[in-house]
């Protein structure tokens, strides 16, 4: 089985986020990371490999800039056996359209020797939270899709998952080639052991541009989006709370009034 494991490079949550002039994500002026819901998709396809056997190959794909190549690192070092870090300065400001673009071109070149069999993705990244790249990436790729599984069972060429909502829990089976995206319910990702770490920096990690997966640049970047920001601002520094005093008993009276004010009951 050839799987491809689609990975992003995001600004660390925990890091001073900041936006360029242009009103898009800065992603080289601050520290990044692989997306905590695409780790749980590399952990799906490596728990798929060590069913399957040696036969089967994992390959980690990022679209990003020059510090995006951390991200397929890092899968490297969870197990993947290669990875393709696809970089060009005509994709920043790139929309889900065009990342979808790029994303399958790149798929379709990874598989030109040999065909993919599935194409892996986290639920959403945790930067733009969109959730609609593999869908659309099903579709560029003509294939069928399953989405937002929460359990993933192989067996042959056939997929069944477990899909977890609000209101129900539905059973979905798919025939390979597909595009399958995961949860954070399918469970916890591995961490890097040093042997890991070692290995990784042996294993064949790919460069390519636009013109090498075929794709122009007037159809990527932040003039081909779709939507645009018009506007960002920064988000107001926290007040000082109001205190409720109750020295003569009203002060049951003042925090209903506080709440109805705030339309909290």
């Amino acid at each position: 089985m050839n799987i491809v494991v689609c990975v992003k490079y995001v600004p660390d949550a925990t890091a001073d986020r900041q936006f360029e002039s242009d009103n898009t994500v800065d992603r080289v002026g601050v520290d990044g990371l692989l997306s905590e819901l695409d780790e749980y998709a590399v952990e799906q396809a490596l728990q798929l490999k060590e069913k399957a056997g040696d036969d089967t190959t994992v390959t980690a794909l990022c679209v990003g800039p020059e510090k995006g190549v951390d991200a397929v690192r890092k899968a490297l070092q969870m197990g993947a056996d290669s990875g393709i870090h696809v970089i060009d300065d005509a994709i920043a400001g790139s929309d889900y359209v065009a990342t979808s673009l790029v994303l399958a071109k790149a798929v379709e070149k990874a598989g030109a020797e040999k065909q993919v069999d599935l194409v892996m993705c986290g639920m959403a990244s945790t930067d733009a939270s969109g959730g609609v790249v593999p869908a659309m990436l099903a579709e560029r790729l003509g294939l069928p899709q399953i989405t937002y599984a929460s359990v993933v069972e192989t067996q042959g060429g056939q997929v069944r998952v477990k899909r977890d909502s609000d209101t129900a829990t539905e059973v979905i089976g798919g025939t390979l080639p597909l595009v399958l995206s995961v949860t954070d319910q399918t469970g916890e990702a591995r961490y890097p052991s040093f042997k890991g770490i070692m290995a990784a920096k042996k294993k064949p990690l790919e460069t390519w541009s636009l013109s090498d997966i075929g794709v122009d640049a007037g159809e990527v970047g932040l003039d081909a989006a779709w939507t645009q920001v018009e506007e960002t601002a920064a988000r107001p520094p926290r007040t000082a709370g109001e205190i409720v005093k109750d020295e003569d008993g009203s002060g049951a009276s003042a925090l209903v009034e506080f709440l109805v004010s705030k339309k909290f009951i």
